[in-house]
């Protein structure tokens, strides 16, 4: 508590000083600061519980003892500013204090009053037509009174504070309407709070809200020249230069202490900004730059040549956008954006350069749109690569054909092919044909195929399909890929091949590419396509990530550029490549790519065998016949069309074909898992627990209370068996059931029941119906042994029944599974209860897991499925919908809101 912390203090100095002790200290003293903090300091939340405590310590005996005042004076400053933590707060000592009078005003005539007002001030021009106004103080409001200078403005400022020019000073600084919250006042002693406004009246023209603002500060700069800082700062309606301020204080008083030459120094107001809920007090103003005070004028004055250059840097980003970027249709937007950007605070063109990106980057989502700062080390423009281009020559073509692809056969009949490049050329169907020969007919009876492109850094995407027309199916035309050029404002389609001269590889093989970080450009493109046809596998390192397809633009007069992606690639599937490196399917080093390439078609080999061994497993298996079958020859057709090439491990498999069960299914109950030892499987028999073992599980397990209005609530996180229930019955009964049978409505939690046996729903179902008829709960049917079972309600069950008429609730949560989502399900199906929460996970009652093959792969497969007793018809694997649905944490408070109208509802009627 505060004055311990004082006392505390004070004490730990005693202690370790030699000091002379005289006389004794006087706890009034300590009493009478604290009364006038009590009454005076202007953040009196602090001061909870200081009186008590201060009686607490004297009483307790601890006397100090200190025999010279001014020591006194420090040690009890220490103790107030430290267990404050404010060091406007002093206590000081004064035998012969003198009298703190403000300079005498009267003697002055009016026009010395006004020359006094006027020096306060100094005003200049500067080049480029900035203004220069330097306030040296800020008159108070007597003073400017006295001297009748803004005689219209009494009105609006009488019984303000010293800081009477602050709403003054701002007024000209915003608009006229509306009226503007800028500070609020809390005075202490009268406990009273003022809000300050700007002000519809003011001498002369306002400077406006359009124009820029700078204030340039000091550490020397204090009192209402902060507030002015502060709040213009926090309208965002000026830019502070200079260093951080004093951090004074709105108000402070020098208050005696009782009858003592004691005096106590303390903040009687405060300041709190309708913005921030905060001050500049103490803390003061920190700066927008921050420089010297001695260098703030020339940092402004370069300041505002960088903010008048902004609107022309802007607009023409804008304009190099609106001719060249490939998004045309999101140009518009993007210009809006960059027209409201909020620059109040930007201090340098690296600045502006950052916050413009930045802004950019958010809005169009489009990493290739790029605004940088050239003097930064890695950001210079580099310069448009030339494409090679081979004349119409049939022996320069021969030459080049030689020269840049390398074909060889490695062990195992597995093709290579290398290129570093792949040059443009108006002779396709010559180079076309030389490409053949030299290509494709060395390698057509190769089982796989490597294409390296570790080492490929340019080309024109023109020729890829001279490439890709041997590696895909193309016994119908297909279409590789689109480019969209804005500058030359074309759209080509790049489309295989009407015919090849040479043996088509095609995706009957495997084809296997190896990459790095220095495949670039064209390079990167066919790794892309690669991938996006489906036609073959990407191992090795993360391309350069360099071909943005972009065209970079110097902002003149600036170190400024943008880069402008002004061509769109769009694959065979419709998406736009917004460039960035191509990621591999297998991530390796390049100089071990080759190796991973031998495991990974060895892994590919066996990849058919286990795809149709897990659609045998569904087949016989899953619970729908007909979803199996189905099931297992889209498994099939996505491995014939090559979208299992990029699965290159038993892990990644595992995954994909999880994803595929669940899509092609609707049922998120299958999953594929990897595993290198067999799954344990659960024990089809619990074990019965012992008398202590039970006191344990109901303890534990259950949670029951009567809440108001006689409401019975049972929580359990867990489902039993109901051999386990049958053998605890009579403990359960007494220990648990016996609470809730009488109540007058039942809300049962099952938010955080995540499952457990199914066998004891039938069972506790039972308990909420009547013993005829039995009811018809739901339907079992098991693929394997093909039978249906109708599950009815018990006919005899011990202890009493709750019955069918009292009202039943059930909360429910994502986390709600499996058989706590049936006996939900259930209850809810046969109008019986209300559900209220979230909507249930879709958990399964009974699954298998198969292992597939011989492999390290095993499928959980659901082989159950519930049948509505009131439909027939299979309940949704999507979980139980509740009927009224809320926030899982609101869930009781809601269902008891609902007893409560039932029951006035009731009391109403009767």
């Amino acid at each position: 508590v505060l004055i311990l912390k004082v006392l505390s203090i004070l004490l730990l100095f005693y202690k370790n000083t030699s000091l002379p002790v005289t006389s004794s200290f006087q706890p009034a003293l300590v009493l009478e600061i604290a009364k006038i903090l009590m009454e005076n300091y202007c953040l009196p939340e602090k001061l909870f519980g200081m009186q008590e405590a201060i009686q607490q310590v004297i009483n307790s005996g601890e006397i100090l003892q200190i025999s010279d005042k001014k020591t006194l004076s420090s040690l009890l400053t220490a103790g107030v500013q430290g267990a404050l933590s404010d060091p406007r707060l002093t206590v000081s000592y004064e035998a012969n204090p003198v009298p703190v009078v403000p300079p005498v005003l009267q003697s002055l005539s009016k026009d010395q009053l006004r020359r006094l007002v006027r020096n306060s001030f100094k005003v200049d021009m500067l080049e480029n037509n900035t203004g220069y106004l330097r306030i040296d103080q800020i008159i108070d409001q007597e003073t400017v009174a006295k001297a009748d200078i803004l005689a219209n403005l009494r009105s609006e400022v009488q019984h303000r504070w010293r800081t009477f020019w602050v709403p003054v000073i701002i007024s000209y600084f915003s608009d006229q309407e509306p009226p503007i919250h800028i500070d609020t006042i809390y005075d202490r002693p009268s406990n009273t709070t003022k809000e300050l406004w700007t002000m519809s009246s003011i001498p002369g023209k306002r400077y406006g809200k359009k124009k820029d603002v700078i204030i340039l500060t000091s550490r020397r700069t204090m009192g209402p020249a902060e507030a002015v800082a502060y709040t213009l700062k926090k309208l965002k309606r000026a830019i502070i230069v200079g260093e951080r301020s004093a951090g004074g204080s709105v108000k402070v008083q020098k208050i005696r202490i009782a009858q003592s030459d004691f005096y106590i120094t303390v903040p009687v107001a405060r300041s709190i900004n309708p913005i921030t809920g905060q001050s500049w007090e103490v803390s003061g103003v920190s700066p927008t730059i921050n420089v010297m005070a001695k260098e703030a004028v020339s940092k402004a004055k370069s300041l505002l040549a960088l903010r008048y250059a902004i609107p022309k840097v802007v607009q023409i980003i804008s304009n190099i956008m609106r001719d060249t970027y490939a998004f045309s249709d999101r140009v518009s937007t993007l210009m809006q954006h960059l027209q409201s950007t909020d620059l109040l605070s930007v201090a340098s063109e690296k600045d502006l350069a950052v916050r413009l990106n930045q802004n950019l980057q958010t809005a169009s989502e489009d990493p290739r749109l790029i605004i940088r700062y050239m003097q930064d080390d890695d950001a210079g423009i580099e310069p448009d690569h030339e494409l090679y281009t081979i004349p119409d020559n049939t022996e320069l073509l021969k030459a080049y054909v030689n020269r840049v692809f390398k074909v060889e056969v490695l062990p195992g009949n597995t093709g290579y092919l290398r290129f570093d490049e792949l040059a443009e050329t108006s002779a396709v169907p010559e180079l076309e044909k030389l490409m053949a020969q030299k290509i494709w007919e060395p390698l057509k009876d190769t089982d796989n195929l490597i294409i390296d492109l570790r080492y490929n850094t340019r080309g024109s995407s023109n020729s890829l399909t001279l490439i890709l027309s041997y590696l895909c199916d193309c016994s119908q035309k297909q279409n590789f890929f689109t480019i969209n050029d804005r500058i030359k404002n074309t759209t080509t389609e790049h489309k295989s091949l009407l015919k090849t001269s040479g043996p088509v590889y095609n995706s009957k093989h495997g084809i296997y590419v190896l990459a790095s970080y220095h495949t670039a450009s064209t390079g990167e493109e066919l790794a892309y396509l690669i991938q996006s046809l489906s036609c073959g596998t990407v191992i090795g390192e993360i391309t350069s990530g360099n071909l943005m397809h972009s065209k970079t633009f110097e902002i003149e007069g600036t170190d400024i550029a943008i880069t402008v992606p002004f061509i769109n690639f769009i694959d065979n599937n419709g998406e736009y490549w917004l460039g960035g490196g191509v990621v591999p399917d297998a991530i390796v080093l390049a100089e071990e790519a080759l190796d991973r390439v031998y495991e990974v078609m060895e892994f590919h080999k066996g990849l058919r065998t286990l795809i149709a061994g897990l659609g045998e497993l569904l087949e016989q298996h899953y619970a729908i016949e007909e979803v199996a079958i189905n099931v297992s020859q889209v498994l099939l057709t996505k491995w014939r069309e090559g979208l299992y090439r990029p699965v290159v491990d038993f892990e990644s498999l595992a995954s994909q074909l999880t994803t595929d069960l669940q899509e092609s299914s609707g049922d998120h109950r299958i999953h594929v898992f990897h595993c290198d030892v067999e799954p344990e499987s659960p024990h089809d028999i619990p074990k019965m627990p012992s008398p202590e073992e039970f006191g344990y599980i109901a303890e534990s397990l259950f949670k029951t209370e009567v809440l108001p209005g006689n409401t019975g609530y049972l929580r359990f996180d867990m489902m039993l068996d109901i051999e386990v229930v049958k053998g605890v019955g009579p403990q359960l009964l007494n220990s648990v059931w016996k609470k809730m049978v009488n109540t007058e409505a039942l809300i049962i939690d099952m938010r955080y029941n995540t499952g457990g046996y199914s066998t004891a729903v039938p069972l506790f179902c039972t308990y909420f119906f009547d013993a005829e008829p039995p009811k018809h709960l739901y339907t079992i049917y098991d693929r394997a042994t093909n039978t249906f079972t109708k599950v009815m309600t018990f006919s005899h069950i011990r202890g009493q029944r709750y019955g069918s008429s009292k009202d039943l609730f059930i909360l429910t949560s994502h986390m709600t599974g499996s058989s706590a989502e049936l006996f939900a399900r259930a209850m809810s199906d046969l109008n019986r209860a209300t559900v209220i929460g979230e909507p249930t996970t879709g958990g399964s009652l009974s699954s298998g897991t198969y292992q597939i093959g011989d492999s390290v792969l095993y499928a959980s497969i659901p082989n159950q499925i519930i049948l509505s007793p009131t439909t027939g018809k299979v309940w949704s694997f999507l979980g139980v919908e509740p009927h009224v649905s809320t926030q899982v944490t609101k869930a009781l408070s809601v269902a008891q809101t609902i007893i409560a109208a039932r029951l006035k509802k009731k009391e109403q009627e009767q």
